[in-house]
């Protein structure tokens, strides 16, 4: 990597160590100059140049496209975030009585409302623990003739635990079974080609791992999974043909269906710098440098007698979290002298978390875990 770029585009405060990408990331410094300058020409033209703001907002598609390997922009769609996403097809689908949702036991809420949601629609929403040695097959073993949808998140974001999604993917698509992903707390530290995943829904934030601003989200959709949600939400933007002075109008083809009114360009903007950062970098080597820093703050934990790893240690198991607790020890007290000591981090799924962007150096990781070594023998 090149570490100027990285001193450059990560000028965080002095003494600040920052292991909370899973929560809220900071922005790299070309996000927060591209907010300015959108800023700017807004208060000094108004929307003078909006021919150059739709510009953006196809690029950020086409970003997005290349960041999932998707077959076409078209079936990228921008919404707030990952609950609207999921209301998107929860709300959507046409449900009977009797069918069901898998889902595993640890899912943010965000994950798991939309479908208990559907319980007034007789909607049977099955979670699943995985827990054990082979999570895939025990949400496989939940699933029957009546499962019409499993939605999973490609990284849990308490005990930090990734899911062999191809797999996952090929059972569904067996099975005639919808493939819904919640990518919010893999995309941006891990790859993925929603192709080869056989998905039909993934969605994810953009204040995580891909360095956003909060209030914008990703939603893909393949166009035949596309055509079985109803829509619920209409307005000008979600038509095929925009004509202000028509009185005729269809639902858009693509994946622009799900915008009901105006783009959020101010978050638009942001997202596009952020992008193209990861994209400088490569995502290829942003996963490679993030998996190594996961597994150097393991091998660091795992010296330490009293800390349990809650998080699975193998490689193919886990993504940019590490999750962990202290025996004997109140976890909400070592957090709160972590973050007094500059070291910004979570309590989260029973234990301490941890998450490191790709730019987090091993020297900061050092720092970390020393600081937690002190905080565990005050505490």
């Amino acid at each position: 990597m090149d570490i100027d770029l990285i001193k450059q585009e990560f000028p965080l405060e002095d003494g600040l160590i920052y292991l909370n990408h899973a929560a809220v990331a900071p922005w790299p410094a070309r996000t927060r100059d591209a907010v300015r300058q959108f800023a700017e020409e807004n208060s000094r033209t108004g929307a003078q140049h909006y021919q150059c703001w739709l510009q953006k907002e196809s690029a950020l598609r086409s970003q997005i496209q290349r960041l999932l390997n998707a077959p076409s922009s078209d079936d990228i769609a921008l919404l707030k975030n990952t609950s609207e996403a999921l209301s998107v097809v929860a709300a959507g689908l046409d449900w009977q009585a009797g069918d069901n949702v898998v889902i595993s036991a640890e899912e943010f809420p965000s994950n798991r409302i939309p479908w208990q949601s559907l319980a007034r629609r007789g909607v049977e929403l099955r979670e699943v623990s995985i827990r054990g040695e082979t999570p895939e097959q025990a949400l496989q073993d939940h699933c029957d003739e009546r499962t019409r949808l499993l939605s999973i998140s490609s990284v849990q974001y308490g005990s930090g635990i990734r899911l062999d999604l191809q797999f996952l993917g090929q059972f569904c698509h067996d099975r005639h079974i919808l493939f819904c992903i919640d990518a919010i707390q893999s995309l941006g530290a891990i790859t993925m080609d929603v192709q080869a995943l056989q998905a039909d829904f993934v969605m994810a934030d953009a204040h995580k791992w891909l360095l956003g601003p909060e209030g914008i989200a990703l939603f893909y959709s393949n166009p035949a999974a596309r055509e079985r949600l109803q829509i619920y939400q209409y307005g000008w933007h979600m038509v095929e043909n925009i004509d202000f002075n028509s009185r005729e109008w269809q639902i858009a083809r693509s994946a622009r269906r799900f915008e009901c009114g105006s783009p959020n360009m101010l978050g638009i903007y942001a997202l596009s710098a952020s992008l193209t950062l990861l994209e400088e970098i490569g995502y290829q080597q942003v996963e490679k440098m993030v998996l190594k820093n996961s597994a150097y703050l393991i091998d660091k934990l795992e010296q330490i007698n009293s800390v349990q790893l809650l998080t699975p240690t193998a490689e193919s198991r886990h993504a940019g979290i590490i999750n962990f607790t202290v025996a004997g020890k109140d976890l909400l007290q070592i957090q709160n002298n972590l973050l007094r000591s500059k070291v910004i981090c979570v309590y989260r799924g029973g234990g301490l978390r941890f998450s490191p962007h790709f730019y987090i150096t091993e020297n900061l990781l050092d720092k970390a875990v020393d600081i937690l070594n002190i905080s565990i023998c005050n505490t």
